[in-house]
């Protein structure tokens, strides 16, 4: 499997990526791009033209969206046994697309100041935050992984939410988080990604 182009920023969702990229046992080289540069000149937007990161670039096919980028990687690297079996599929992809997309939009309405009113609920595809973390607190209460007893790649994306969501105070500390963060944080893939962008954040901050 030839290798992978990452392009992140460290203080970035790219921390999603990369602990995907690690789980998957991926070969990668990274491309650190600027806020303020790199990331909106040319050579980028070229490779995507929201400039935004992640992206990955892998046998000249582009990927970007962290959810995408982890489905992608499960399915691109078999051997890492991180894709759903036949009776984890309805679960893996629920509950990847859900923190994706309501909880994600959810906690950024907030943090944007945006508060649905009961008939705007109706039009917002979420409904309300205290829905979705209740639902999402729900699942994650009488099992140790999104699909059950088994870590797949979904838990990579639903675990990053958790986790900033525990750290950054946009979820509630409700055991079935704290519990399920905890999980998480004690995998080998996610301590050798957090140690390489937590050493590039020390080392751009050390730069000024």
């Amino acid at each position: 499997m030839s290798n992978i182009t990452f392009y992140t920023n460290p203080m970035s969702r790219g921390q999603i990526a990369r602990w995907a990229l690690h789980e998957a046992g991926a070969e990668y080289s990274a491309i650190i791009l600027d806020y303020g540069s790199t990331m909106k000149g040319a050579d980028y937007l070229a490779i995507n033209p929201m400039g935004k990161v992640p992206a990955i670039v892998h046998q000249g096919r582009t990927v970007t969206e962290c959810a995408a980028i982890c489905a992608y990687l499960a399915e691109a690297f078999p051997d890492a046994g991180l894709a759903p079996k036949p009776d984890e599929r309805a679960d893996y992809y629920r509950w990847l697309f859900f923190t994706a997309g309501p909880l994600e939009q959810a906690i950024t309405d907030k943090n944007l100041g945006i508060i649905p009113t009961a008939d705007q609920e109706r039009m917002a595809g979420y409904g309300n935050l205290d829905r979705v973390i209740d639902t999402l607190e729900a699942h994650l209460a009488d099992r140790d992984y999104v699909c059950g007893d088994r870590f797949t790649m979904a838990d990579v994306y639903v675990g990053s939410q958790v986790d900033w969501g525990l750290q950054f105070g946009t979820l509630p500390e409700r055991d079935a988080f704290t519990a399920y963060a905890g999980r998480m944080r004690a995998r080998d893939a996610y301590r050798a990604a957090k140690a390489i962008d937590t050493a590039e954040i020390e080392e751009m901050q050390r730069k000024g």
